[in-house]
């Protein structure tokens, strides 16, 4: 990788994998796109562009006065949010795809894009969930990853795009607020606990479901990118994990550094009717044997690096505020 152009550059994953990758490849080879700009680090530090992924024009002449040899597409509408928007979830997700995957091809590029466990359906095995299993997903999002992960593979077959992707569990981070996906409830508790010493789960207890720190999945991405092709024999579905919990879990792993937190529960039918059709673990033992797939933190190392993160942060714009 050497000019990477990032769609949905200031989103949940895309925020950090922007710095993360200018740190390693130079800011300057990093371009950052996205539908609207903001004060972000990730904005303001090294190039940034204006895109609406709908539009394979514009694309293309950003891929080509950069001359980017790799594309990073995350722009995306998520599960919770899809739901209630089918038919804008799927020309968004499709066809902004489709267009990444058209720019790779005329730029001869290699391509990233991630997929999800929302890939995955009622029918698919709840535990250890294979890596080559039945795909039924019930929900727009669901339906949009499986089908992505085909066309990045047609992509890959039929015209050489060296097309490259995870499906990943729900991603939890302190640098940016997730965007309307089912597994968000594990982004928020950790801010409520420092705000608030509370917090109303809209999951249900017993409700398991994978999920992984932005650090691991930072690094399994260009773990990925940078891996021998000839190594590769998924391409653009690898499971990848780093712990199953469910809600009491994350409540218990809180109280091990702040006693008195509380937790209670006000179920939210439609995310939890998502929740319910995911599975409860995944195998990731193809990502560990093609590519050396490793993940650090466990739920307990995570927490601990979640609440100091956010108590510095949330300490810092207060008195930014004041």
């Amino acid at each position: 990788m050497k000019k990477i152009l990032i769609t949905g550059a200031l989103g949940q994953i895309g925020s950090e994998l922007t710095m993360m990758l200018r740190k390693t490849y130079g800011a300057d080879n990093v371009i950052a796109t996205d539908i609207k700009k903001s004060d972000t680090e990730a904005a303001e530090s090294g190039p940034f562009e204006i895109l609406d992924v709908t539009d394979l024009q514009t694309m293309g002449e950003i891929a080509r006065k950069y001359k980017v040899d790799t594309i990073m597409h995350l722009a995306a509408l998520l599960s919770a949010t899809a739901e209630a928007k089918p038919v804008f979830a799927w020309n968004l997700n499709m066809g902004g795809l489709m267009n990444a995957l058209e720019t790779a091809r005329e730029q001869k590029a290699q391509f990233f894009t991630p997929s999800s466990i929302g890939a995955f359906g009622p029918s698919t095995p709840k535990d250890d969930t294979p890596q080559d299993t039945i795909m039924r997903p019930t929900t727009m999002y669901g339906v949009n990853k499986v089908a992505g992960e085909l066309l990045a593979d047609y992509y890959y077959h039929k015209f050489g795009v060296d097309t490259r992707g995870l499906r990943f569990p729900g991603l939890i981070s302190y640098v940016a607020m997730p965007g309307g996906g089912t597994t968000d409830y594990a982004v928020e508790i950790y801010y409520e606990a420092v705000k608030n010493g509370h917090y109303t789960s809209y999951i249900d207890k017993g409700t398991y479901m994978d999920m992984m720190y932005m650090p691991d999945a930072l690094k399994a991405i260009v773990d990925l990118m940078e891996a021998d092709p000839a190594k590769l024999v998924h391409r653009n579905s690898f499971n990848v994990t780093a712990m199953s919990f469910e809600p009491e879990d994350i409540s218990a792993s809180i109280r091990k550094y702040m006693p008195n937190f509380e937790m209670n529960y006000q179920v939210d039918p439609v995310r939890q009717s998502i929740a319910d059709s995911w599975p409860n673990s995944i195998d990731a033992s193809a990502a560990k044997e093609e590519w050396g797939f490793k993940s650090e933190y466990d739920l307990d190392k995570m927490t601990k690096d979640m609440l100091e993160k956010l108590r510095l942060k949330l300490s810092l714009k207060c008195k930014t505020m004041s």
